[in-house]
C-alpha cells in the first residue's frame, strides 16, 4: 500500500502572531515555521502503518516556496520515504492558493502516484478552512473517513472511528481512499539526530504549478486583517438581580 501524506507549512503553534500595520495580513518576516499539526499527526499515521507492514511507501507533499523544503525534510526525519515540493510564491490562504486549488493540485499528483491512501490534516491552524480533504474526495470520487480518531486497517478494510455528538461513529471504507487525522488519533513521534541526517539524503522533487495543469489565481480577496478587540476586565456585582440586569441591558445576551 502506497499512502500519500499532504502536509502545509504554517506559523509554528507556539508563536504569538502579529498582523502587519496596513492590515494586509499577518506579518510572517523571522516567523518560526513548522508543520501544521494535524498534518504532523497524519504523517505519524502513515509511518506506523509502514512499520507495521501495512504500507510500503509513505510520500509527503506541500505546497509552498523553496523553505518548504525543510517541513518536508522534518517529515522525512520522521519516516517517510520521499517527498514533493510543488513550489510557488503565492501565499497558501486567502489571498494565495485556496483550498480547491490545492485540491485540484493533490488530484493531479494523485493520478500521477497512485497512492491507496491519503492521509491528511482534518484542518490548518492559519485559516481553519476545513475543506481540502472533502474537496479532493469529491474530485476523485473516493471514499472519505474524516476528523479520524482511531484507524485500523484489516484484509484490505479500513476501519475509521471519528468522534460524533454524544458518541463515536465508525465507518467502514475500500481503498482508495482519503483519511483527514483529529488531535486523538496519536501523539506524532520527535525525529532523532540520524534519522534528520538520513533524510538530508532522501529524494525531494521539486515541481512547478503549470506541470500541474493548476491555476492559483485567487478567487477570494482579504478585505483587512485585524488583531481581536482587547478584553476589557470583569467587574463583580452584588446581587443576583443586578448580574441578571448587566446581562440583560448591557450584554445583551439574555
Amino acid at each position: 500500500m502506497k499512502i500519500l501524506v499532504p502536509i502545509k507549512r504554517v506559523v509554528d503553534f507556539n508563536v504569538k502572531i502579529h498582523v502587519k500595520s496596513n492590515g494586509s495580513g499577518v506579518d510572517l518576516a523571522n516567523v518560526k515555521m513548522s508543520i501544521n499539526p494535524f498534518d504532523e499527526i497524519a504523517v505519524e499515521e502513515a509511518i506506523r502503518l509502514k512499520e507495521s507492514g501495512k504500507a510500503s511507501e509513505v510520500i509527503i507533499v506541500t505546497i509552498g516556496p523553496e523553505k518548504a523544503q525543510e517541513q518536508i525534510r522534518s517529515a522525512m526525519a520522521m519516516g517517510a520515504d520521499r517527498g514533493i515540493l510543488v513550489k510557488t510564491d503565492a501565499p497558501i490562504d486567502l489571498a494565495g492558493v485556496e483550498p480547491l486549488a490545492v485540491a485540484k493540485t493533490l488530484k493531479a499528483l494523485i493520478e500521477k502516484e497512485k497512492p491507496d491512501l491519503v492521509i491528511m490534516g482534518k484542518q490548518s491552524i492559519d485559516d481553519d478552512f476545513s475543506q481540502t480533504g472533502q474537496m479532493l474526495a469529491a474530485l476523485l470520487g473516493w471514499a472519505q473517513g474524516t476528523f479520524a480518531s482511531k484507524l485500523d486497517i484489516n484484509d484490505g478494510k479500513i476501519h475509521v472511528t471519528r468522534e460524533i455528538d454524544g458518541g463515536l461513529e465508525t465507518l467502514e471504507l475500500s481503498s482508495p481512499a482519503i483519511i483527514t487525522t483529529d488531535l486523538r488519533l496519536n501523539e506524532p513521534r520527535y525525529a532523532k539526530l540520524p534519522d534528520i541526517m538520513k533524510a538530508k539524503k532522501k529524494q525531494l522533487d521539486i515541481i512547478e504549478p503549470p506541470d500541474l495543469g493548476v491555476d492559483y489565481t485567487p478567487r477570494l480577496e482579504i478585505i483587512s486583517v485585524n488583531e481581536p478587540p482587547v478584553r476589557k476586565g470583569g467587574i463583580k456585582v452584588d446581587s443576583v438581580d443586578a448580574l441578571i440586569d448587566k446581562l440583560r441591558n448591557e450584554a445583551k445576551v439574555i
